[in-house]
Protein backbone atom coordinates (compact mmCIF):
# COMPACT_ATOMS: atom_id res chain seq x y z
CA UNK A 1 0.00 0.00 0.00
CA UNK A 2 3.21 2.55 0.53
CA UNK A 3 3.07 2.93 -3.16
CA UNK A 4 0.36 2.38 -4.80
CA UNK A 5 -1.19 4.61 -6.76
CA UNK A 6 -4.19 5.58 -8.71
CA UNK A 7 -2.25 4.96 -11.98
CA UNK A 8 -2.20 1.85 -10.71
CA UNK A 9 -5.82 0.48 -9.85
CA UNK A 10 -7.44 2.48 -11.94
CA UNK A 11 -9.18 1.53 -15.05
CA UNK A 12 -7.90 3.35 -18.37
CA UNK A 13 -10.30 5.94 -20.14
CA UNK A 14 -10.62 3.80 -23.63
CA UNK A 15 -12.20 0.79 -21.58
CA UNK A 16 -14.35 2.91 -19.60
CA UNK A 17 -17.82 4.03 -21.27
CA UNK A 18 -17.50 7.64 -22.04
CA UNK A 19 -20.07 10.02 -24.18
CA UNK A 20 -20.47 13.22 -25.29
CA UNK A 21 -23.60 15.39 -23.93
CA UNK A 22 -25.71 15.19 -26.69
CA UNK A 23 -26.04 11.28 -26.60
CA UNK A 24 -29.10 10.51 -25.82
CA UNK A 25 -30.22 8.62 -22.61
CA UNK A 26 -30.76 5.73 -25.03
CA UNK A 27 -26.94 5.77 -26.48
CA UNK A 28 -26.52 6.52 -22.95
CA UNK A 29 -27.75 2.81 -22.28
CA UNK A 30 -26.32 1.45 -25.86
CA UNK A 31 -22.58 2.10 -24.17
CA UNK A 32 -23.29 1.06 -20.50
CA UNK A 33 -25.02 -2.32 -21.67
CA UNK A 34 -22.61 -3.33 -24.04
CA UNK A 35 -19.06 -2.40 -21.74
CA UNK A 36 -17.84 -5.17 -19.52
CA UNK A 37 -15.10 -4.38 -17.22
CA UNK A 38 -12.18 -6.88 -16.55
CA UNK A 39 -9.90 -6.60 -13.69
CA UNK A 40 -8.18 -9.22 -11.91
CA UNK A 41 -10.03 -11.95 -14.06
CA UNK A 42 -13.41 -10.04 -12.85
CA UNK A 43 -16.08 -8.97 -15.22
CA UNK A 44 -18.08 -6.43 -14.10
CA UNK A 45 -20.88 -3.92 -15.32
CA UNK A 46 -20.08 -0.69 -14.70
CA UNK A 47 -22.46 1.94 -12.68
CA UNK A 48 -21.71 4.78 -13.97
CA UNK A 49 -20.84 6.86 -17.59
CA UNK A 50 -18.53 9.65 -17.93
CA UNK A 51 -19.75 12.35 -19.58
CA UNK A 52 -17.71 14.53 -21.99
CA UNK A 53 -17.92 18.02 -24.13
CA UNK A 54 -16.50 18.53 -27.94
CA UNK A 55 -13.18 19.15 -26.33
CA UNK A 56 -13.22 15.97 -24.21
CA UNK A 57 -13.26 17.82 -20.93
CA UNK A 58 -15.16 16.22 -18.49
CA UNK A 59 -18.82 18.08 -17.50
CA UNK A 60 -20.15 15.06 -15.23
CA UNK A 61 -21.26 11.81 -14.97
CA UNK A 62 -24.41 9.42 -14.88
CA UNK A 63 -24.93 6.18 -13.07
CA UNK A 64 -27.19 3.56 -14.10
CA UNK A 65 -30.32 4.65 -11.23
CA UNK A 66 -29.71 8.67 -12.76
CA UNK A 67 -30.66 6.69 -16.03
CA UNK A 68 -33.45 4.92 -14.80
CA UNK A 69 -34.72 8.56 -13.06
CA UNK A 70 -34.52 10.41 -16.13
CA UNK A 71 -36.86 7.68 -17.62
CA UNK A 72 -39.56 7.32 -14.96
CA UNK A 73 -42.68 7.37 -16.70
CA UNK A 74 -44.94 10.76 -16.00
CA UNK A 75 -48.07 8.74 -16.09
CA UNK A 76 -48.77 9.13 -12.79
CA UNK A 77 -48.43 13.09 -12.91
CA UNK A 78 -51.38 12.40 -15.78
CA UNK A 79 -54.66 12.17 -13.38
CA UNK A 80 -54.48 8.60 -13.86
CA UNK A 81 -53.83 9.03 -9.70
CA UNK A 82 -54.79 11.52 -7.65
CA UNK A 83 -50.93 12.56 -6.37
CA UNK A 84 -47.42 11.00 -5.87
CA UNK A 85 -48.15 9.35 -2.78
CA UNK A 86 -51.11 7.23 -3.78
CA UNK A 87 -50.72 3.75 -5.34
CA UNK A 88 -51.03 3.12 -9.17
CA UNK A 89 -54.21 3.19 -10.58
CA UNK A 90 -53.47 -0.67 -11.25
CA UNK A 91 -54.22 -1.89 -7.82
CA UNK A 92 -57.76 -0.34 -8.72
CA UNK A 93 -58.39 -2.05 -11.81
CA UNK A 94 -56.03 -4.94 -13.05
CA UNK A 95 -57.74 -4.24 -16.04
CA UNK A 96 -56.08 -1.45 -17.22
CA UNK A 97 -52.54 -2.73 -17.37
CA UNK A 98 -52.58 -3.79 -20.97
CA UNK A 99 -53.50 -0.36 -21.80
CA UNK A 100 -50.82 1.60 -19.52
CA UNK A 101 -48.07 -0.54 -20.02
CA UNK A 102 -48.28 0.21 -23.78
CA UNK A 103 -48.36 3.88 -22.64
CA UNK A 104 -45.88 3.50 -20.25
CA UNK A 105 -43.25 1.59 -22.88
CA UNK A 106 -44.26 4.53 -25.57
CA UNK A 107 -43.28 7.23 -22.74
CA UNK A 108 -40.61 5.20 -21.91
CA UNK A 109 -39.05 5.19 -25.51
CA UNK A 110 -40.03 9.04 -26.01
CA UNK A 111 -37.88 9.64 -23.09
CA UNK A 112 -35.17 7.77 -23.74
CA UNK A 113 -34.56 10.50 -26.63
CA UNK A 114 -33.49 13.74 -24.14
CA UNK A 115 -29.96 14.43 -23.90
CA UNK A 116 -28.16 12.72 -21.43
CA UNK A 117 -26.92 16.26 -19.98
CA UNK A 118 -30.26 16.42 -18.85
CA UNK A 119 -29.87 14.24 -16.15
CA UNK A 120 -25.89 14.06 -15.79
CA UNK A 121 -23.97 14.75 -12.33
CA UNK A 122 -21.45 17.11 -11.52
CA UNK A 123 -17.82 16.05 -11.09
CA UNK A 124 -17.33 16.54 -7.21
CA UNK A 125 -13.93 14.85 -6.88
CA UNK A 126 -10.63 14.01 -9.00
CA UNK A 127 -7.56 12.50 -8.24
CA UNK A 128 -4.34 12.88 -10.03
CA UNK A 129 -2.96 9.80 -11.87
CA UNK A 130 0.31 9.47 -8.97
CA UNK A 131 -2.22 10.25 -6.15
CA UNK A 132 -1.49 7.45 -3.21
CA UNK A 133 -4.36 5.24 -2.70
CA UNK A 134 -5.63 6.58 0.84
CA UNK A 135 -6.55 9.91 -1.29
CA UNK A 136 -8.58 7.94 -3.08
CA UNK A 137 -9.89 6.99 0.02
CA UNK A 138 -10.50 9.71 1.60
CA UNK A 139 -12.54 11.79 -1.03
CA UNK A 140 -14.76 8.76 -2.18
CA UNK A 141 -15.62 8.83 1.75
CA UNK A 142 -15.70 12.32 2.15
CA UNK A 143 -17.62 12.95 -1.01
CA UNK A 144 -19.74 9.69 -1.38
CA UNK A 145 -18.19 8.24 -4.14
CA UNK A 146 -18.28 4.94 -5.98
CA UNK A 147 -15.64 6.26 -8.64
CA UNK A 148 -13.32 8.69 -8.96
CA UNK A 149 -11.96 10.31 -12.21
CA UNK A 150 -8.22 10.16 -12.64
CA UNK A 151 -6.21 13.41 -14.41
CA UNK A 152 -2.97 13.61 -15.52
CA UNK A 153 -1.46 16.40 -17.18
CA UNK A 154 -4.90 18.04 -16.85
CA UNK A 155 -6.73 15.26 -18.85
CA UNK A 156 -8.87 12.51 -17.90
CA UNK A 157 -6.50 8.80 -18.46
CA UNK A 158 -9.18 6.96 -16.19
CA UNK A 159 -11.21 5.75 -13.23
CA UNK A 160 -10.73 4.68 -9.78
CA UNK A 161 -14.03 2.53 -8.83
CA UNK A 162 -14.44 1.84 -5.06
CA UNK A 163 -14.85 -1.53 -5.80
CA UNK A 164 -11.07 -1.83 -6.85
CA UNK A 165 -9.94 0.24 -4.36
CA UNK A 166 -11.95 -2.07 -1.50
CA UNK A 167 -9.99 -5.45 -3.26
CA UNK A 168 -6.76 -3.82 -2.51
CA UNK A 169 -7.65 -2.51 1.10
CA UNK A 170 -8.85 -6.46 1.48
CA UNK A 171 -5.62 -8.17 0.41
CA UNK A 172 -3.78 -5.72 2.97
CA UNK A 173 -6.29 -7.33 5.50
CA UNK A 174 -7.23 -10.86 4.91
Amino acid sequence: MEKLKAADIMIPLDKYPHIPYWYTLRRAIVEMEKSEIEIAGKKSLPRVVLIFDEKYQLLGMARRRDILRGLESELVDTGLSESKGQNYILKTDPNLLELLSEKWIQNLKERAERPVSDIMLPITATVEHDDHILKIIYNMVDKNLSLIPVVKDKRIVGVVRSVDVFHEVAKLIL
